[in-house]
């Protein structure tokens, strides 16, 4: 059952909104005024909060500000109740992080509708959703009755790529955002001078393209090519945008969803500029490592050509396979059957990942 917390300085209209909620089947919380409010939401735990605007000791404002520094109350649900229309009083409750309003007089269906409204999205906003396709599937469906659309393509159909296959490439024209079923894919930017610079190595789970298409770029600004079999499915640059720009809680959850390699490749450019290049090749072990795309077993590794090694630790060639030899001398990594890493040292690496 859902907790309700009122908060409400007139007596009658306190016990009415009671009395409505509590036949529609919630449990119900009242207080007289913001500060016992306050009081009363540590106490009660409400799962959402109707609140009047113009009360004694403390207003609405003073009680949605105060639940908003405190992390454990912040993103509790928050509606207002006001006998005022004027817009301004509207804009600073909005302002100050309500999600809706009810301008008093009001009817029954209109307070339960609000309620039970911002209940329903609220749990769509604290719903964690797996990184496979049913759990993208099942987080555009969610979010699209979130934001009350209907024209969402709920069935993304996979497509299969061989070793070496494109599933773009950079001047392409952008118009998907790519994730990623199964296997390998390696990203990447060609030089002036015709070399490649990595950008990423993709596994399950991860997504593809959404810098382009958050740069409003009108190609992608990257390749992106099969390292072994591959399963990848595309989703239109229609849902992406819906989902990007039609709310700014379901964009920040859907950024949170995509942002899978952004960190990566920031922390990446850094390390291109300070680190040595001992500390970048044991970067990128460690990485793929937590990845799960190298193990740390015997005759299990990633099978990566040399020169794709090279450019996502942005050397050369020899220089990269120059290193790899000298972590094998030092015990830290060997290599299997054909070109496979795989590590042997893993705190040794790190030390060396760390300055040390």
């Amino acid at each position: 059952m859902k907790k309700i917390l009122i908060i409400e300085d007139n007596k009658d209209v306190r016990e009415n909104m009671g009395d409505m909620l509590e036949l529609a089947n919630y449990e119900v919380a009242t207080a007289e005024n913001g500060k016992k409010g306050i009081e009363k939401v540590s106490q009660f735990h409400p799962d959402i909060i109707v609140c009047d605007i113009m009360m004694p000791q403390l207003d609405g404002y003073g009680v949605l500000e105060a639940l908003g520094k405190n992390k454990a109350t912040a993103g509790i649900p928050f509606v207002f109740l006001t006998a005022k229309s004027e817009k301004g009083d509207m804009r600073k409750g909005m302002n100050l992080g309500a999600d809706d309003y009810l301008t008093k007089p009001f009817e029954e269906y209109e307070l339960l509708d609000a309620v039970a409204c911002r209940l329903r999205k609220n749990e769509f906003l604290r719903k964690d959703f797996s990184k496979d396709i049913e759990g993208i599937n099942k987080f555009f469906t969610d979010a699209f009755d979130y934001l009350n659309l209907e024209t969402i393509s709920k069935d993304y159909r996979p497509k299969a790529y061989n070793k070496k296959d494109f599933i773009f490439m950079e001047g392409d024209a952008a118009y998907t955002l790519y994730f990623v079923e199964r296997g390998t894919i390696k990203t990447y930017k060609s030089t002036d001078a015709g070399k490649e610079f990595v950008t990423g190595i993709h596994k399950a789970g991860d997504f593809m393209g959404q810098l382009s298409l958050l740069s409003n770029s009108e190609t992608y600004l990257e390749s992106a090519t099969a390292m072994e079999s591959a399963v990848v499915y595309s989703i239109p640059k229609t849902d992406f945008t819906h989902l990007m720009y039609g709310n700014r809680e379901v964009s920040n959850k859907f950024m949170n969803l995509i942002s899978n390699n952004l960190k990566e490749i920031q922390e990446q450019l850094v390390d291109m500029a300070y680190a040595s290049v001992r500390q970048r090749v044991a970067k990128v072990i460690l990485n793929f490592h937590s990845k799960r795309i190298i193990k740390d077993t015997l005759n299990e590794g990633i099978d990566i050509a040399r020169e794709d090694f090279a450019g996502l630790i942005g050397t050369a060639t020899e220089t990269a396979i120059r290193t790899l030899s000298d972590f094998k001398k030092e015990g830290l990594i060997t290599l299997g059957n054909r070109r496979s890493i795989i590590i042997v040292d893993k705190i040794g690496l790190q030390n060396v990942a760390n300055f040390k």
